[in-house]
């Protein structure tokens, strides 16, 4: 720069209203800002969100210091996640996390093959055209699978043996086919593979939810598994509701269920998955690369178990399932 431009330079930052200075060095080190895509409520989030930034910090960021996050919810509304993702796009995100279902990642996915995305999901990342390899994903996804469809058999066997029922009902949302899709023929695998009648139950509304525990009943059901949903967790006190008036052992695939009341939940843990996601997000924003991350598989599921509620339905704990339990609640 010749000595000219120099002077000029200082010589502008000198007029410069001294209010304005604090703007202008913000400007020159903006913050890198992340765009969090929720399927579900912000109501639903706390836990997750403490566990998000957990893994931001692992990697040397703290919101409001030097990473921004925008949050948006779809509130259960997969029609809405286009919208939310193009929000995102226009706030120039650095990354995109995408959390709730798997419609969020394809929604992002869809959207831009720029920007990186760092993902959760309950299924096969390969199978649901996110990636095309774990180890080495490529493009500009990754994230961590909690690979709930690998446990349908652990679930189906832990409600079979608490309940006993001759006929399991399966409550999903058909409006979100490709989970609906993976728990609809994994179940039906498991269930086939030891001879138990299971009967599908869609619900995409919470009116829905009523009837199909009312169906339920009607045909003479004695247990429920709730399959993973955004609807299911803003819905989660009408379901435990529902299960404890019908007296319907039901089966959920968070913690938080069993927590508020459910009788028992078995998955893998989502909060140690934000974590993971907080850890990626802080290496792409440091200059790694999505495709280059491997995408995460759980290593432990969790059985968590109400003791209180077992009692209230009338139900034997058997002591194995105690000792197997990851926590019982007393």
């Amino acid at each position: 720069m010749k000595r000219r431009q120099f002077m000029t330079l200082i010589g502008g930052a000198a007029a410069m209203p001294s209010f304005l200075w604090p703007l202008a060095a913000r400007a020159q080190q903006a913050m890198p800002v992340i765009g969090y895509l929720s399927s579900r409520s912000s109501a639903t989030e706390a836990r997750l969100l403490v566990a998000l930034r957990q893994g931001l910090s692992e990697s040397g960021f703290g919101e409001g210091r030097n990473v921004a996050v925008e949050y948006r919810y779809a509130e259960s509304r997969f029609d809405r996640l286009p919208a939310l993702v193009a929000d995102l796009l226009r706030r120039q995100v650095a990354a995109i996390v995408t959390t709730g279902s798997v419609q969020g990642a394809l929604a992002a996915k869809a959207a831009t093959t720029a920007i990186p995305i760092v993902f959760t999901t309950g299924g096969d990342p390969v199978k649901e055209g996110l990636v095309p390899n774990l180890n080495r994903p490529g493009g500009n996804l990754t994230g961590v699978t909690t690979s709930f469809g690998e446990a349908a058999s652990k679930r189906l066997g832990l409600l079979r043996e608490i309940s006993k029922a001759a006929l399991i009902g399966v409550l999903v949302n058909p409006n979100d086919p490709v989970t609906t899709n993976n728990e609809t023929s994994s179940m039906g695998t498991a269930a086939r593979s030891v001879g138990q009648r299971i009967e599908i139950l869609p619900a995409g509304t919470a009116r829905d939810i009523e009837t199909a525990f009312a169906s339920l009943v009607a045909m003479g059901g004695g247990a429920l598994l709730v399959a993973p949903d955004p609807l299911f967790v803003t819905e989660a006190n009408r379901l435990i509701a529902l299960a404890a008036r019908h007296a319907i052992p039901t089966l959920y695939w968070r913690r938080e269920f069993a927590e508020a009341g459910g009788l028992m939940s078995y998955g893998s843990n989502l909060a140690d998955a934000l974590r993971v996601v907080g850890v990626y997000a802080g290496r792409i924003l440091k200059g790694e690369k999505p495709g280059d991350l491997p995408v995460q598989q759980p290593t432990k599921f969790e059985l968590v178990i109400n003791l209180k509620t077992t009692k209230a339905l009338g139900l034997d704990l058997p002591l194995h399932l105690q000792q197997f339990a990851d926590e019982v609640i007393e």
